[in-house]
């Protein structure tokens, strides 16, 4: 199938503007580490968003099925996006319920095969994520550890280029940290024109649809809330998270994100284990007008040396970039108890 060509994504191209009047934000590495909980501020945070009025969106790479469950955790009525912005749902009235589907742009099954193809010839374990199914080959040994990651039992079937007969949402490649990466320039001349290919994890290289990313899906969701992308905050931490960040006016990544992202990004988040997220939402969308336009411009300067520092090489230990350690100047947090989708509030020592 033809694919649509989304329009550029320009680094900080597009003009903040305050209020904020909607938040887009990813999940992991985002609002919440390897041990898949939401800490108390996050969640206490982004209530108080919505309680302003505000537009909070999750904009994940995983199921929307799956994503569901931090939003019901927040609190969160809006759509979710998910998939990488292949698909877009509304929020269900129940959980464990998928919401109406908003959008969907699925990959050619052409495509899909060539990609199941093309990834195990160079050591990565390909599987399939369409809809809310998570389709893998019968005899992989992980297929535990991906329904717990995505919250969904997977499919096992015994021939993975001859179960894709129709388009899929995405495809994912599983490889060891760093092959994904290292795979990730040759998979998109390889697919130019063909899929969109981006690395939402170490250890994830996936392929879309052309056209689609995360940055497309909050444009559409922009336009159908009837919000400038001037006035809308992203938050991100991966390479799929890149064109989400420009794509707004308030485009924020996590200090540990790739230089790529830290380059297209107007601010850096506090660390994660500081609950990044959460302060970058009080000082911009939460503060007063005065107070929010103070922390914008302090936010980007901060930003703008740690870039210099990048480009000079200079990631020594003490840079917040190199360590994810040092957060927002003037700012500090207290990590509380933490929130776990599907169980009640847990401490860091029990939340797996």
């Amino acid at each position: 199938m033809a694919g649509r060509r989304a329009r550029p994504f320009v680094a900080r191209s597009v003009a903040p503007e305050l209020p904020i009047r909607l938040i887009a934000l990813d999940i992991d590495g985002t609002l919440v580490d390897d041990d898949i909980v939401l800490q108390d501020r996050t969640v206490a945070t982004i209530r108080r968003a919505m309680q302003r009025g505000l537009r909070v969106s999750l904009v994940t790479g995983r199921m929307t099925l799956s994503a569901v469950q931090f939003a019901s955790i927040l609190g969160l009525t809006d759509a979710v996006i998910g998939m990488q912005g292949g698909l877009i749902r509304e929020m269900p009235r129940r959980v464990g319920r998928v919401g109406k589907l908003l959008r969907h742009r699925p990959l050619d099954p052409a495509v899909a095969r060539d990609a199941v193809a093309w990834s195990r010839a160079r050591g990565l374990d390909p599987h399939v994520n369409h809809l809310e199914r998570l389709v893998i080959r019968a005899d992989d040994p992980q297929v535990d550890d991906y329904s717990a990651f995505l919250g969904a039992r997977a499919t096992r079937v015994p021939d993975l280029i001859a179960w894709i007969q129709r388009p899929v949402t995405k495809l994912v490649s599983v490889g060891p940290p760093g092959l994904p990466a290292s795979a990730l320039d040759d998979a998109r001349a390889a697919f130019a024109g063909r899929a969109d290919v981006t690395v939402a994890h170490p250890r994830f290289l996936e392929f879309v649809a052309p056209g689609v990313s995360k940055g497309e899906a909050v444009r559409w969701l922009a336009r159908r809330s009837g919000v400038s992308l001037g006035a809308v905050l992203a938050v991100g931490d991966q390479l799929n998270d890149l064109e989400m960040i420009a794509a707004v006016g308030h485009g924020a990544a996590m200090p540990t994100s790739p230089e790529a992202v830290i380059e297209g990004a107007r601010y850096v988040a506090p660390p994660l284990e500081e609950e990044g997220a959460a302060q970058l939402i009080e000082r911009l969308a939460l503060a007063g007008p005065k107070e929010a336009a103070t922390a914008a411009r302090a936010l980007e300067d901060r930003a703008t040396a740690i870039r210099e520092a990048l480009r000079r090489g200079r990631g020594d230990p003490g840079d917040p970039v190199a360590t994810g350690t040092r957060a927002t100047p003037g700012a500090s947090a207290t990590p509380g108890a933490r929130t776990t989708p599907g169980g009640p509030a847990a401490t860091p020592s029990d939340a797996r």
